[in-house]
């Protein structure tokens, strides 16, 4: 059963149109969930809204949304007086400026969807735009109003399609120096450096994401089936938690050491390395005058 798409609507490129729809790249569907039951009884519960100020609930038909204008005063809001709200963006998506997809900072990266013709009659105008993208190896910068919010995307081509990634806004952003800037400049000796790079020789992997495993999601199911069999929840296995170095020469040679998988090259560049970090960890000390 194909997914269903998350917005349908028009991919433009100046005179150029062609209908498309986005699906959502991740599915939760394999993940573990749990309802809330009642301790008591073993049945589900439901949420219900209540009035706050009497306790009472309400009936589906009396809710309405309200935007606070000011403290205890709200507008009321009909859903179809929002769905009625409509910009360009609600049903196209104009592709506006091309970059270098690379130019884009993580941080501002957010949810990936699939994009796809929605009909036979629209496949080769998107295989235009998709194959000029990819000629140019640039990737196309729009808006979309989804989930009842503009947002900034950037498309580009993947495969026989696209892949759409919204974007954040820069004012949602945390920039890095709030968080990094009392962060201190460190030093580092190049030894040790040396011994970290060749750590990271001797791990080099193909990115390969069928090999990701959720052991936490895998812990759950063990808790869920051993329940299930009428067995008390597996006891638990705490995990060692790591301290702080105290010997930073130490703990980068024993980790070159230990690391299984390494390479010719690498145990030829280590040896030397090694030897000069331990050189430099023995070394006596200079007296003071």
């Amino acid at each position: 059963m194909a997914p269903r798409p998350a917005w349908k609507g028009y991919l433009k490129l100046s005179l150029v149109t062609c209908a498309i729809e986005l699906t959502n790249v991740v599915t939760h569907a394999e993940k573990v969930s749990f309802r809330i039951l009642n301790r008591k009884t073993g049945n589900t519960v439901k949420r219900i809204y209540v009035d706050a100020e009497t306790g009472k609930p309400i009936e589906d038909g009396d809710e309405i949304k309200g935007y606070e204008v000011d403290k205890g005063d709200f507008v009321h809001i009909e859903e179809d007086e929002i769905e009625a709200v409509q910009i360009e963006s609600s049903h196209t998506m104009s592709l506006d400026g091309f970059v270098d997809k690379a130019s884009i900072e993580q941080i501002y990266l957010d949810t990936p969807y699939y994009v796809a013709p929605a009909d036979t009659v629209s496949e080769e105008a998107f295989a235009v735009i998709r194959d000029a993208m990819a000629g140019k190896k640039m990737a196309g910068l729009a808006r979309i109003v989804l989930y009842s919010r503009e947002r900034p995307v950037v498309i580009e081509p993947l495969g026989k399609g696209m892949v759409l990634t919204t974007l954040r806004y820069d004012n949602t952003v945390r920039q890095p120096e709030s968080v990094f800037g009392d962060i201190k400049a460190v030093k580092t000796d190049q030894e040790m450096t040396d011994l970290a790079e060749l750590i990271i020789d001797k791990k080099k992997a193909k990115f390969d994401p069928s090999k990701f495993e959720d052991k936490y999601e895998d812990a759950l199911l063990e808790l869920i089936r051993a329940k299930k069999a009428g067995h008390k929840a597996p006891k638990a296995k705490a995990a060692p938690k790591p301290s702080n170095v105290v010997n930073l020469f130490d703990a980068l040679k024993k980790s070159l050491s230990s690391d299984s998988g390494s390479t010719k090259s690498s145990s030829a560049k280590a040896k030397p390395a090694a030897k000069r970090a331990k050189a430099k960890s023995v070394a006596p000390k200079r007296k003071s005058a």
